[in-house]
Formats: structure tokens, C-alpha cells, sequence
């Protein structure tokens, strides 16, 4: 039995509550399990697994839907088309898409800023929490999945030589545990993405010591396998996974806001209004070009079946 009011029942209660909070958007096991700890279950690793076999059996009996969690580092690639098309649905789609070319003229959000950015965050697990800020914004978003490897860092630094030539700042917004690791990892890029030749503004913005103490985030000693642990002067092992998802996207969302300016995307805007005229209208003309083919093409099989009458007689 256990002695620490952390049994199955008290770990379902609690993270039925959890999952009501979210309103729908689905989370992963660890970061429910994160968000009982700073609601008083101690942290350590028989807990999460107390979590893990508790919305196990929660699923299985109903009391949670199984729709209310994601595992994103299992995720399909791609689909296997089953469903009998129907030809009157894609005509349908076919206007809609035609339509949607017509009228979506924008400009790159960016493309008159001074800087360019990128979301990056040290879980995989977290990707869908950063997805719309950055979908919203048009933000890139990167996974490091810890240290991130020297192939992945050198795609990122291949990204930046554009914006870079064209005298772009290069920020990376960067989303990580309090942790030793989770403290180092921001140097560690600044230092291998420098070696690459590319010099980057990286900004941390969570989760820091302060933000630990303010959102009253229960920290866990740190790991003694972390060789950095010895030279840290941190609160204590917490996870980013600890804060609500909806306070990470505010984080993220004004994190990106204070690099873009707004100015300069109200002069990108009127610009836009300017060429969505130009854009519609040659749209348009290659529109009615296509059908004025099409007519030619009659026109000369006509022809042609004039003349094999005339051969016949």
C-alpha cells in the first residue's frame, strides 16, 4: 500500500483535473507526470512510472481518453491512402484550391526585418506545445533533443548563410531545463555554430533560476551521471516540462514579438496590397490563356475531320 497519498487513485484524480486545464490539447505522460509534481507529488523516477501505469489502467477503463495524450517521438511518417476518390469532392477541392492561389498573396513576414529567427527548444516531447506560436508567426522550430549533433548543427548554420548574407541578425530563442546540462547546452551551440563561421544571437528564455523560484517550480537534486553538476550553482534539477503549456506559449509568442519589428511590417503590408492587384490579374490572364488554348485545339481537330470527309468522297 502506499504510504505517501501518491496511489493510482490520487494520481488519476489529480491528473483528471490536469487534463481538463489543457481544454482539449493533448499532452505527453511526462509532462503530466511534471505537472503533478508541482502539485505536490515528490519528484523521482517511481513516481513518473507510478504515473505511467496509473493513465495505463485509466485508459484501458475509460476514466481517461486515449485521445488526451501524444507521443510525438513515435509518430507516423506519411499515410496510406485507402478511401474510394470521389470525382465531384475533387472538383470541389480543385475550386477551392484554384480560389485560394487567387486570393492568398502575402509577403514573407520576414523578409524586411533586421533579424531572423528560430524557436529552439531541448525536447522533442515539448514540439507541439512551441507549434503555434511559431506556425502563427512564421518562426522556424528546431528540436535539439539535448546536445544537438554536429550534422544537425551544421544544417542550422546552412539555413542562416542567407539571411546572414543579407545582413540579417541571426537570434535563437532557446527553451531548456534547469539543469546543468540544460544550463550548458546554450554554450555549447554558440561555441560549434561559431566554429562553423556563424555568429548567432542566442537568447535563453526559459527555464531560468528566477522563473524556477517565480512559477514555485519544485526543483529535484540533480543527477550525480551529470559530470557538470560538480560546477553548477543551480536550485536544483526542474524541467521545462514543470511549467503549463499555455505559459510556454505565451513565453515563446513574446519572446518572438520583441525581435519583430512592426513597423517595418506595416510598410511590408501595404507593398503586398500593392502586388496582390498585379498577382490576381496575371493569375487571371494565365487562367483564361489555358481555356484559349483548349479552344485552338478544337478548332484545328475540326479541321482535320473536314478534311477526311473531303478524302472519303
Amino acid at each position: 500500500m502506499v504510504q505517501d497519498g501518491w496511489g493510482r487513485e490520487k494520481i488519476t484524480e489529480v491528473a483528471l483535473e490536469v487534463i481538463s486545464e489543457f481544454a482539449g490539447t493533448p499532452i505527453t505522460v511526462r509532462q503530466l507526470y511534471y505537472q503533478l509534481v508541482t502539485r505536490g507529488m515528490p519528484n523521482g523516477q517511481r513516481y513518473y512510472k507510478r504515473v505511467v501505469g496509473a493513465m495505463e489502467k485509466a485508459r484501458w477503463n475509460r476514466s481517461v481518453d486515449f485521445d488526451a495524450f501524444v507521443d510525438r517521438d513515435r509518430a507516423p511518417v506519411g499515410r496510406t491512402d485507402w478511401e474510394e476518390t470521389d470525382v465531384d469532392e475533387q472538383i470541389t477541392k480543385g475550386r477551392q484550391q484554384i480560389r485560394a492561389w487567387m486570393e492568398n498573396y502575402s509577403k514573407n513576414r520576414w523578409e524586411n526585418q533586421d533579424k531572423y529567427v528560430e524557436v529552439w527548444i531541448e525536447k522533442k516531447a515539448l514540439q507541439g506545445v512551441f507549434e503555434g506560436p511559431c506556425y502563427e508567426l512564421d518562426v522556424g522550430l528546431f528540436a535539439c533533443k539535448g546536445y544537438p549533433s554536429l550534422t544537425a548543427l551544421y544544417e542550422a548554420a546552412c539555413r542562416f548563410h542567407g539571411p546572414d548574407r543579407e545582413g540579417k541578425e541571426i537570434v535563437i530563442l532557446y527553451f531548456g531545463d534547469h539543469d546543468p546540462s540544460g544550463d550548458d547546452i546554450p554554450r555549447s551551440l554558440e561555441v560549434n555554430l561559431d566554429r562553423m563561421g556563424m555568429t548567432i544571437t542566442l537568447e535563453r528564455v526559459a527555464l531560468t533560476k528566477e522563473q524556477v523560484i517565480e512559477y514555485s517550480l519544485p526543483p529535484a537534486p540533480t543527477k550525480a551521471t551529470d559530470s557538470r553538476s560538480a560546477y553548477w550553482d543551480g536550485l536544483g534539477q526542474v524541467e521545462l516540462d514543470a511549467l503549463n503549456p499555455r505559459t510556454l506559449e505565451q513565453m515563446a509568442n513574446k519572446a518572438i514579438h520583441e525581435h519583430f519589428d512592426a513597423d517595418a511590417y506595416e510598410e511590408l503590408l501595404e507593398q503586398q496590397e500593392t502586388e496582390r492587384e498585379e498577382y490576381r490579374a496575371s493569375l487571371r490572364d494565365y487562367v483564361n490563356s489555358l481555356y484559349e488554348d483548349d479552344d485552338d485545339d478544337e478548332d484545328e481537330d475540326d479541321d482535320y475531320d473536314d478534311e477526311e470527309d473531303d478524302l472519303d468522297e
